[in-house]
């Protein structure tokens, strides 16, 4: 895409999708340019994670995202834990736990379980009130 084409050569639109992957159910919402993939929880995550193939290589789907000019956030508890394809921009945390292309997003991890202990502290008192 060239700095003067601002569309994408692709473009996906959606209002009610969800994935299933390894029994968790994934909502996928855009913005025509932007994939959410909403997971519900870390554990749902970590599920989904060791769900795929243990030889899954991320650089095909992020050349097909990157050539569309799409890309992909993958969400926990509403925090950025993932980008692939056109806007990621992974670094050396990406390339040392060997998922580059795609940007891993410390900050929200570290928000997506800060928000799960958060929601699992208050589940007895919310039993209780």
């Amino acid at each position: 895409m060239s700095g003067t084409d601002a569309r994408a050569p692709l473009s996906v639109v959606t209002e009610d999708l969800t994935l299933t992957v390894d029994g968790v159910d994934l909502d996928v919402r855009s913005t025509g340019e932007r994939l959410f993939v909403e997971v519900p929880t870390v554990r749902d995550a970590i599920r989904v994670a060791r769900g795929l193939p243990e030889n899954g290589d991320a650089r095909g789907p992020a050349a097909l995202l990157t050539a569309t000019g799409l890309t992909t956030e993958i969400r926990v508890r509403g925090r950025t834990v993932a980008v692939i394809g056109a806007d990621a921009r992974p670094g050396r945390l990406s390339r040392e736990l060997g998922v580059a292309p795609a940007e891993v997003r410390i900050a929200g991890a570290l928000g997506a379980g800060a928000s799960g202990l958060s929601a699992v502290a208050s589940e007895p008192r919310r039993l209780f009130a």
